[in-house]
């Protein structure tokens, strides 16, 4: 071979080292990405198999003896551990598929009214009284839920004020609950104006308007809201004591605009429709007493691996007629983002002249796609009402499991 050959022969294995070296590099880097963002579970239901929607192609291959039978709340058939490999052959990671009777549901989007009586009141404000916080120096905390006073249940406020007043300024035994930790502590009132005080105002219950998401006909179990019932002063999650449903009449909705979203209004009517059983960070759930699913669809549930960025659509009722479908984007899945599983989008220009975008009251409104109930619209972005979160439907379905089994997994 002649000598001037050589430099390029060089120059070329240069280059295809460096090639090499950056396949490798893109293919660790990918290895290293869709290990931590890929599930360590699927759900999937007899009429299909694992999606995968990635960029790079991944395969999953069924590991030896595998196979074994599973028992859940979704009436599982069986599971089996897979190997995740991309493009068919570098090891990702090995995950659990478990193949499941996948549940069919009736989407909702008809609103409704919320009436709930928390489990004992929650302190919303402290206030000096006469130069002193009687609440604040026993170690109490706006957010605190107080359950005992001097050894009685308290589930009111009035209760509250008149176990103070009645106290004539003797130390008080509180029992409380912060988060999920009991505590107890003493408290000792001070006299103004004519009266025993604390300086602490507490809260006892909530009402409002949201939106169904979906009733469980077999089971007799509903889903709402998508987020928990918090109080309007402290952004805590009420703890429920009793609660029910009711069905409500929409007479108005203030269009939302950038900075102010807006609402739906309406009053409550008729008897009582359902029982509140669970309020927690995906939702309101409980049982309703007369099934009546005139103006509902069925979907099959759609599992959160299936759910990917694109169209889908919104149900929800705006008016006094029944709900409408209108057209939505899923912009981006961000499950580790607050738990918050989804960003979406109204494309829908009727929905977009009517109300703005997302109003208060919509919370709870179904998302389908690909014919499945996807999830549920939870909040609105205040400077942005096009766009708002949602929340996965297989999250609220494992809530509602929760609530039918009478689980105290209470908000917060």
């Amino acid at each position: 071979m002649h000598r001037s050959y050589y430099p390029l022969l060089a120059a070329a294995s240069r280059c295809a080292a460096a090639a090499v070296g950056l396949v490798c590099t893109v293919v660790m880097a990918g290895v290293s990405y869709y290990n931590a963002a890929l599930p360590d579970s699927y759900l999937t239901g007899a009429d299909g198999e694992i999606d995968f929607d990635t960029v790079l192609p991944i395969t999953a291959f069924e590991c030896a003896e595998s196979r074994q039978a599973y028992s859940d709340p979704f009436n599982t058939d069986n599971s089996r551990e897979l190997d995740l490999k991309l493009f068919g052959s570098v090891p990702i990671k090995q995950v659990r598929e478990e193949t499941v009777n996948r549940p069919v549901l009736a989407a909702g989007g008809q609103t409704f009214g919320i009436r709930l009586v928390t489990d004992g009141v929650m302190i919303i404000d402290m206030k000096k009284i006469g130069g002193r916080c009687p609440a604040k120096e026993s170690g109490l905390k706006i957010g605190d839920v107080i359950e005992t006073l001097n050894g009685e249940k308290v589930t009111s406020n009035a209760r509250v004020g008149e176990i103070i007043k009645d106290s004539g300024g003797a130390e008080c035994s509180v029992s409380y609950r912060r988060g999920q930790e009991h505590y107890s502590c003493k408290l000792v009132p001070v006299y103004s104006e004519g009266s025993y005080r604390a300086g602490m105002w507490v809260r006892d219950s909530s009402a409002g308007i949201g939106t169904m998401s979906f009733i469980d006909t077999q089971r007799g179990i509903f889903a709402g809201l998508g987020h928990a019932i918090c109080d309007g002063d402290t952004h805590e999650p009420l703890p429920l004591s009793q609660g029910n449903i009711s069905d409500v009449e929409i007479n108005g909705c203030k269009k939302s605009q950038k900075g102010e979203p807006g609402q739906l209004m309406g009053e409550f009517v008729g008897m009582d429709t359902g029982e509140l059983l669970l309020n927690c960070q995906g939702g309101v759930y409980g049982s309703v007493s007369d099934i009546d699913t005139d103006g509902y669809k069925f979907y099959p549930l759609a599992f959160s691996h299936e759910v990917h960025e694109g169209k889908a659509l919104m149900i929800s009722q705006i008016d006094d007629g029944e709900p409408e479908s209108y057209e939505i984007e899923i912009e981006k899945l961000c499950s580790d983002e607050g738990g918050h599983d989804m960003i979406i989008k109204v494309t829908d220009k009727q929905l977009i002249e009517r109300t703005g975008g997302i109003v208060q009251g919509m919370s709870g409104s179904p998302i389908i796609q690909d014919g499945r109930l996807a999830g549920a619209v939870t909040h609105v972005f205040v400077d942005d009402p096009l766009g708002g979160y949602g929340i996965f439907a297989q999250t609220m379905y494992e809530a509602s499991l929760k609530a039918d089994c009478g689980e105290d997994e209470m908000a917060g």
